[in-house]
């Protein structure tokens, strides 16, 4: 028996509106749409696996920090100056919580939808 090719095609990201959702982490990450339908928005390049904004009706973003509305899974992006991608990311639409763990060295914040991700030194 052959083993069949797996391959990731995207990470997906439930939100009420994946046009603006798109909007922001296409500006963010420099991503040009690869799809659109009125209820799904296929990001990234082709032949590399993307980021997707899907329309969940009755959508309830996670809640940051709260442990029985857990995050469940978050972009971590890297960055080489914490202070200018964060201005950069509430530029455009990202929503700075109050809770920041460690901020000198991570910052976490909010997607439009309400989606926790990360900016990291670490790696970079």
């Amino acid at each position: 028996m052959n083993t069949p090719q797996i391959r990731m095609l995207s990470v997906d990201f439930d939100c009420a509106d994946p046009a603006e959702l798109a909007r922001f982490y296409g500006e963010a990450l420099g991503l040009p749409v690869l799809y659109r339908s009125d209820d799904y928005v296929l990001l990234g390049r082709a032949g590399t696996p993307g980021l997707g904004c899907i329309r969940q009706e009755g959508f309830q973003p996670p809640v940051w920090p709260d442990p029985t509305h857990s995050k469940q899974a978050h972009l971590e992006l890297g960055v080489d100056d914490l202070d200018a991608a964060q201005e950069r990311m509430l530029a455009l639409g990202a929503t700075l919580p109050s809770f920041q763990p460690q901020p000198d060295v991570w910052r976490v914040l909010l997607d439009p939808a309400g989606h926790p991700f990360c900016l990291a030194t670490h790696g970079m």
